[in-house]
């Protein structure tokens, strides 16, 4: 179509003038890149005082800054922009952008852009909540946290909910034969195929309605992923961030209607967040989510007590900045709210389901608060991989089994400085979820040994035989910990 055709000429121009996440890091310096992440746009402003071709595509695309057509005549193809709407005239002999184009490096270093409405490059800032609800804003750190632990295995069909600026639809087009793109918001699918057609990657299968609605009948999706517009808030003022449903139902619902869209051995990714309600244990909360049929990873992130939670995202809508009585009525509005429902606290974090059709499914509900090392894709594949292997070894296979330490896994003793013996040994990971775990000396012992060769069995009568242990008690004791260390990714089977 036209469109597509205009807006590989675009590319192609944008690319030319190396407006593109590394050209921009040389351009402007890392603190002043940060900082437009930031939707802080001064130390841009004054890094672009030039009339190079990357300066004049920062001010128009990123800073949206109006610029002299003649100055963009040699850099764009002017004509075809006005056509194709990407700029409009802005008064005298200067051309604006009509939304916000920004550089994005793709995880193979691909270079991609994101279309978003002007001034919303960034999730939330600037307080565009006052001025409209639909709009379309791009790459925030919620965005590229959930890009991050996605599984990019080569995948037959992939299903993005609610896809907002197509941010993870741009991804899952790498390794998905098809995609499929959801939203409720008709601009959110306009902007989505602008970002897709700009990156130069194939068209979505772009559909309107409110989560799973716009499926048919029976159709299935081997990895579907969301970032949903899950903040729990008093009235759906803002479309990108507040869902339209009562407290964490809406994340609720994405979560146990993702089970039947799923194919067998398909993930389904989400961040989310849920409710802590008075006198209910929330992984129990988490845990109800569930839906039949699959194993489940959920990995809570970060807690914020009710005022720091309204705080947030009363600032997020820029409403800190207005009427200081509008802002207390509406932070007294949030407090009211979370305390009809009996709410305590919100919990945020990562939500994995894998349909497994497992006769006894598994689901791990932990807080982790942590660094981790993005990306974690293989990290969350590798976690429902060892999950299987436990689950279809009992104790006598296990002993039968053969493992090895996972990489860069380091040993640390832990005691009274000068000591003889340790207090305690611990195992930590530097890669990954980087965890740590206690182990007592025949744990380190086991894991020292792990190398694939010889089965966990052997490795335990050796270590009997060292300590002077009976080889049969310690076979008997021993797996429960063996299956603690390969189910947190100390230990990998060795097929």
């Amino acid at each position: 179509s036209d469109r597509t055709d205009a807006a590989a000429r675009l590319r192609e121009a944008l690319l030319g003038a190396s407006f593109t996440a590394d050209g921009l890091l040389d351009l402007l310096g890392a603190p002043a890149y940060a900082a437009l992440a930031r939707s802080e746009t001064v130390p841009a402003l004054r890094a672009t005082r030039g009339d190079t071709p990357p300066e004049l595509l920062v001010r128009l695309f990123l800073l949206q800054q109006p610029v002299e057509r003649a100055g963009l005549d040699g850099v764009l193809p002017v004509d075809v922009c006005l056509e194709s709407g990407w700029l409009r005239p802005a008064g005298g002999d200067t051309l604006a952008a009509t939304v916000d184009v920004r550089p994005y490096g793709g995880s193979d270093g691909e270079d991609w852009f994101v279309v978003s409405d002007l001034g919303c490059a960034v999730g939330g800032a600037g307080g565009i909540g006052s001025r409209e609800a639909g709009v379309v804003l791009g790459v925030g750190g919620a965005s590229t946290t959930l890009a991050g632990i996605t599984v990019r295995t080569p995948v037959g069909s992939a299903l993005d909910v609610g896809t907002g600026s197509g941010i993870q639809a741009l991804h899952a087009a790498r390794h998905a034969t098809r995609v499929t793109a959801t939203d409720l918001n008709p601009r959110a699918l306009h902007i989505t195929a602008l970002t897709l057609a700009l990156s130069g990657v194939p068209a979505a299968d772009l559909r309107e309605g409110s989560l799973f609605a716009p499926l048919r009948g029976d159709e299935t999706y081997d990895l579907i992923v969301s970032n949903p517009p899950f903040v729990i808030s008093p009235g759906a003022r803002l479309t990108y961030r507040d869902g339209g449903m009562g407290g964490d139902d809406l994340c609720r619902t994405l979560v146990q209607q993702a089970g039947e869209r799923l194919a067998v051995g398909g993930y389904a990714q989400f961040l989310a967040n849920w409710q802590h309600l008075e006198g209910e244990d929330w992984q129990d909360r988490l845990r109800s989510w569930v839906p039949r049929g699959c194993d489940a990873w959920i990995v809570q992130r970060e807690v914020q007590d009710v005022t720091q939670y309204a705080e947030l995202w009363l600032r997020d809508a820029g409403d800190h900045r207005g009427d200081e009585a509008e802002y207390r009525a509406r932070y007294d509005a949030w407090l009211d709210e979370f305390e009809a429902r009996e709410v305590r606290a919100v919990g945020f974090g990562w939500i994995t389901l894998r349909r497994s059709d497992a006769a006894v499914p598994s689901v791990t509900v932990e807080e982790w608060p942590h660094p981790v090392e993005q990306p974690l894709g293989d990290t969350v594949r590798a976690h429902f991989e060892r999950l299987d292997h436990l689950r279809s070894h009992d104790d006598a296979a296990l002993l039968e089994a053969r493992f090895e330490l996972a990489p860069e896994v380091v040993q640390e003793q832990v005691g009274l400085p000068g000591a003889e013996d340790p207090e305690h040994v611990v195992l930590r990971q530097n890669r990954g979820m980087r965890r740590a775990t206690k182990v007592d000396t025949i744990g380190a012992g086991f894991a020292g040994v792990c190398d694939g060769t010889m089965t966990a069995g052997r490795i335990l009568d050796a270590i009997a035989q060292l300590l002077g242990e009976d080889p049969v008690l310690l076979r008997d004791r021993t797996p429960a910990q063996i299956r603690l260390l390969v189910e947190q990714g100390f230990l990998d089977p060795v097929d």
